[in-house]
């Protein structure tokens, strides 16, 4: 017999975005119920994404670096990997942080039932798990049910060999030669990592080119960085994984031309990924997908269902953990009375990769597509004191203005740290500045985000960190 639950607020997925509204519902007053899947909360992001990625890319990053010392003349024994310590030491990071997750869920009063959910109405949800199925009726419910990686049909996934994003860090081994199939920022990152704890790595994707949402100054910036680590063929097709018990052999079309058989020991899958909605029985009560297979939802991340909200990868790209945040506060805001949107003007992008590549705003393509008149500014990091005395002067900052009214529009900057440096960038589109705000706004020397700084004297034609081409008497 089903147990039945009234609640006022159901938040399938507990996720960054899950997570982040249950909690926002439970400080404004209402009462919460939080339905997972897994027995951790966090989700993707915190168990097998974006948590654990990162301190394997900062091991990337300090083994990178030590190498690169040797040529300033200080020496390391090559480095020695343990991958079990590795291992232990990422698994201690993310228990600290879904523990801290369940204290503060205890704490605020939030109701958990681990299972899976489908609607049966539009006001009750079916919850099942091994031991115990319960009746779920509900006022408001959002659905935060997340992603996952999108496979390749041809490809068998039943050898332990070929990975997703998943398997590839859980570290099970490191392979000799391992080839990453998708070079967006999972492909990248995950390149990063095992190119630095010894594989010989290839990453192919079909486009041509390379990550298109970046101008090819900054692009190309890091491409050149990274042909001592790894290999990158773009406008190549996969034509065949072949399993033997020794190897994989991989057959791959460049260029038009297909290659030889190739040889791995292990191969990554990481074409992007697909909304968790399958099983939730949105068809039976009408909730409208759109062309994408996303959730269509309005401004207050509402579905054609007013109380049924959506929020993070369902909805839609760009499937990014702090857009989930922000739209999980505005669902809570929305059910709890206030009149609040989820309209930001923009929403940065970051691969953490080793130099990092950070974007945000518009990108010269897309303001030539809008027929906005633009003009550039870039500062090389090869003239930055900072960069030159940590030996990461290869990277760049860039900043595109509306000649119009000298407002920031966009920016991108490929280097150590970037994705830390873009928030100030990010801060100064959402709040309408324009380039003499950020060139009278003092920026602290030596540091990489002065770039920022430069970049608007560059525009404005009051640069002296550079030749000053646009120096009017």
């Amino acid at each position: 017999m089903d147990q039945k639950i009234h609640t006022q607020i159901v938040i399938i997925g507990s996720g960054p975005a899950g997570y982040s509204a249950a909690f926002r519902c439970a400080d404004l007053g209402l009462d919460v119920l939080l339905i997972e899947r897994y027995n951790t909360l966090g989700g993707v992001c915190l168990n097998v994404g974006c948590i654990p990625s990162k301190s394997l890319l900062h091991i990337a990053k300090v083994i990178k670096e030590a190498k690169e010392l040797d040529d300033l003349g200080v020496s390391f024994n090559k480095p020695l990997i343990n991958i079990r310590k590795i291992k232990n030491w990422k698994e201690s990071i993310i228990k600290r942080l879904t523990d801290g997750l369940s204290h503060m869920r205890k704490k605020r009063g939030i109701k958990i039932i681990e299972g899976n959910a489908s609607f049966n109405t539009e006001n009750s949800l079916l919850v099942k798990n091994k031991e115990s199925q319960f009746l779920v009726y509900f006022k408001n419910a959002i659905i935060a049910t997340g992603s996952h990686p999108i496979k390749i049909p041809s490809i068998s996934y039943d050898d332990e060999r070929i990975w997703d994003s998943t398997d590839a860090l859980l570290l099970k081994k490191i392979p000799d030669r391992f080839l990453i199939i998708g070079s967006g920022i999972i492909g990248l990152e995950m390149a990063t990592i095992y190119s630095s704890l010894g594989s010989q790595v290839d990453v192919i994707d079909r486009f041509k080119d390379f990550l298109p949402l970046v101008d090819k100054d900054i692009a190309n910036i890091y491409v050149k960085s990274i042909n001592k680590r790894f290999n990158l063929l773009l406008n190549t097709h996969l034509n065949e994984i072949k399993v033997t018990k020794d190897q994989l052999i991989i057959r791959m079309t460049q260029d038009d031309i297909e290659k030889k058989d190739l040889y791995y020991d292990a191969v990554l899958i990481a074409i992007g990924r697909m909304p968790n909605i399958s099983g939730l029985g949105l068809e039976s009560i009408g909730i409208k997908i759109n062309n994408f297979g996303f959730i269509e939802v309005n401004k207050q991340l509402q579905t054609n269902i007013s109380h049924i909200y959506a929020i993070g990868d369902v909805t839609g790209p760009p499937m990014l953990a702090h857009k989930g945040v922000h739209e999980g506060h505005i669902a809570a805001e929305v059910i709890s009375g206030k009149n609040h949107f989820f309209e930001p003007q923009v929403i940065p992008s970051i691969a953490y990769t080793e130099p990092e590549i950070a974007w945000v705003g518009l990108n010269e393509k897309q303001a030539k597509k809008q027929n906005i008149n633009y003009e550039v500014a870039s500062f090389p990091w090869s003239a930055s004191g900072r960069a030159m005395a940590s030996n990461s002067s290869t990277g760049m900052t860039k900043l595109i203005f509306n000649k119009i009214n000298n407002k920031i529009i966009g920016g991108a900057i490929v280097g150590t740290n970037a994705g830390e440096l873009i928030g100030e960038v990010s801060l100064a589109i959402e709040m309408g500045c324009d380039a003499e705000d950020l060139a009278l706004t003092i920026h602290a020397h030596p540091t990489l985000y002065e770039s920022i700084g430069l970049c608007a004297e560059v525009y404005q034609g009051t640069v002296t960190d550079l030749l000053n081409i646009k120096f009017k008497k």
